[in-house]
């Protein structure tokens, strides 16, 4: 489970990078404003939950079933949050958008909070 945080938490930064360079050059010249701010936040969601992925890959042991559950469900709600978005903006930029994709943006966020919220009570059990 530590491997597996660590592996998506590489992966999700080195994709963040890779899909911000693009944003801001590629596809400014396509998207309109509100479009190209939707597309940065998936990046910057993406970003944050990779560095998040990286931190609890290299600080907790990750061995109890409430711990690998937050780990999945920081890359559950990234792929489901943040890919939807780039498929939206993408396919609206295109002309035909995939609105099949707008109730999955928000079920990616509540995954994202869950896995906030096990994180947090992880942290406070290791306080007791």
């Amino acid at each position: 489970m530590v491997l597996l945080a660590q592996i998506f938490g590489a992966l999700f930064g080195l994709l963040a990078v890779i899909f911000g360079a693009f944003g801001a050059h590629a596809l400014k010249k396509i998207f309109t404003k509100d479009q190209l701010k939707s597309f940065e936040t998936g990046v910057k969601y993406q970003m944050y939950h990779a560095l998040v992925l990286l931190m609890v890959g290299f600080n907790f042991n990750l061995d109890t079933g409430h711990q690998a559950a937050m780990v999945y469900c920081f890359i559950i709600g990234v792929i489901l949050f943040s890919f939807s978005i780039y498929g939206l903006t993408l396919s609206s930029a295109k002309g035909k958008k995939w609105k099949f994709l707008g109730p999955i943006t928000p079920l990616g966020g509540l995954l994202l909070v869950a896995g906030w919220a096990l994180l947090l009570y992880n942290l406070i059990r290791n306080l007791i």
